[in-house]
């Protein structure tokens, strides 16, 4: 008989996995090419290399929260076809988190030591997401996306304009990210209420200030 994986199993597959990095789903026949401008020259100074290695340090922390909380949700889903639609999300997700992979290594950075914290963090509350409903589900995704590509424009504005390769990496999750969030509402998200808005984006800012430098 197969056996049956419980939250805590998955949990801890999760873990495993986001801990092995990236290497096989760089493989894979679905993955997407990394988005990239024309040949262009590293950054010259290592003041500049030190601050976009940790802006991306922070967007690659940021895709390691949402391969959790999409995973979190569809866990907890209540209908086959919400979980299909966090898995699918989940799946786009991973090249974004292939993506800064691979720069943070052109950058001669590693990713954040954090990480098993903020796959844990945010897959909880990706569970506990899904066992509030479907709608609230689907809002939790739309509102989270939405603070992310203000993140994104953010970080577009802040690192360094000769970095083209950051840029277009960064640019191009932003469109993904937007897309997301219209999708789930457009799949039956509901908005979530202000306080809960505010305290997503307290967590967040938690999160961005560590994975900078850690």
């Amino acid at each position: 008989m197969a056996r049956r994986y419980g939250p805590i199993d998955q949990l801890l597959m999760g873990v495993d996995e986001m801990l092995k990095g990236t290497r096989v789903r760089a493989e894979s026949p679905q993955a997407r090419p990394t988005p990239t401008s024309e040949d262009v020259p590293e950054l010259r100074t290592d003041a500049d290399r030190r601050h976009a290695a940790g802006l991306m340090r922070v967007n690659h922390a940021g895709e390691i929260a949402a391969q959790a909380l999409y995973r979190g949700q569809a866990l907890t889903a209540r209908t086959p076809e919400v979980r299909a639609h966090m898995l699918e999300a989940a799946v786009e997700e991973e090249d974004h988190l292939r993506w800064c992979e691979e720069r943070l290594a052109q950058l001669g950075e590693k990713p954040s030591r954090l990480e098993p914290l903020w796959f844990a963090g945010a897959y909880a509350m990706g569970a506990a997401a899904g066992l509030s409903g479907d709608a609230w589900s689907l809002g939790f995704v739309a509102e989270t996306e939405k603070q992310v590509g203000q993140h994104l424009q953010e970080h577009l504005d802040l690192l360094p304009q000769d970095d083209q390769r950051s840029r277009a990496i960064v640019a191009a999750m932003h469109v993904d990210e937007m897309r997301h969030g219209e999708d789930a509402m457009a799949a039956g998200g509901r908005r979530l209420p202000r306080p809960l808005q505010r305290l997503m984006r307290h967590a967040a800012r938690v999160m961005t200030r560590s994975a900078y430098w850690l």
